[in-house]
């Protein structure tokens, strides 16, 4: 009998009030835990979003070990999942902030991610205000036989983040994301998640904001390119049970990893 891990991916836009995103979360956690959902995804800046960005950014960042990431903690304990959810943090100047994604268990804070690359495209400037991470060891965490992987949105345009994320050990790649609405953006969103599943042979778990700023169609991918589950434009929760068996089986079939002549490293 193959070995499953159920996993939710959660859709929500969350507002300018700390207070009411994370009441939001409670409730896409308790929905996904009473689905069966071991983990749960959830968009970028689930802390704390305001569009267009302004002063109020920095206002409202937080630590790692703060108030925002005290409550993650208690809903995964409560509900005995990993949550994984996008962090406004405090940066190191006091000005700009960090883009974060954390991932939190129980005992509290297990992976943090702070985005490598910004959204300075298609006529945006996340660099006017978020400080971009640093080009460390990939950031992973175990649970239930497989090791999830840390990337945030426009990563995703990037695949050597990718790259580096199955060669750290990953067999599924979380990507919290806003990927704003435009012209063919809905297309280019789901055209990269299929395809770093597919070149990376792994799953790839992607939580969006719903319309009318995101895309919304948060997805869960499987190793080949298929869907497994996926949210469309509303408010809500879509759990997929991995099967831990399959990223082994689709790479003997095909070794598209083992069979690469270069490697990726930071520039």
């Amino acid at each position: 009998m193959n070995h499953t891990l159920p996993i939710g991916v959660a859709q929500f836009a969350p507002t300018a009030d700390i207070a009411v995103n994370v009441e939001t979360i409670a409730q896409l956690v308790a929905t996904a835990s009473d689905r069966g959902a071991r983990v749960v995804v959830f968009p970028e800046y689930s802390s704390y979003f305001v569009d267009p960005f302004d002063a109020s950014l920095a206002e409202n960042a937080q630590e790692l070990d703060g108030p925002f990431v005290e409550a993650l903690t208690r809903l995964a304990s409560q509900h005995e999942v990993t949550i994984v959810a996008g962090l406004l943090e405090r940066a190191s100047d006091g000005e700009r902030v960090r883009n974060t994604a954390v991932a939190v268990d129980g005992t509290g804070l297990i992976a943090h991610y702070r985005k490598l690359h910004l959204y300075d495209a298609f006529g945006q400037r996340e660099s006017d205000w978020v400080e971009p991470g640093e080009a460390g060891e990939p950031q992973t965490f175990e649970l239930g036989g497989l090791r999830f992987g840390l990337m945030t949105c426009y990563d995703l345009r990037f695949p050597e983040v990718g790259r580096l994320l199955v060669d750290a050990g990953a067999d599924v790649f979380v990507v919290p994301a806003e990927w704003v609405r435009g012209p063919l953006k809905e297309h280019h969103w789901r055209t990269l998640l299929h395809a770093r599943a597919i070149e990376n042979t792994v799953f790839v778990v992607a939580a969006d904001h719903p319309p009318p700023l995101g895309v919304g169609n948060s997805l869960v991918v499987d190793p080949q390119g298929v869907e497994l589950a996926a949210v469309g434009t509303s408010t809500d929760v879509a759990v997929a049970h991995l099967d831990v068996g399959a990223i082994e089986r689709v790479r003997r079939v095909n070794p598209a990893l083992r069979l690469r002549r270069f490697g990726v490293g930071p520039r």
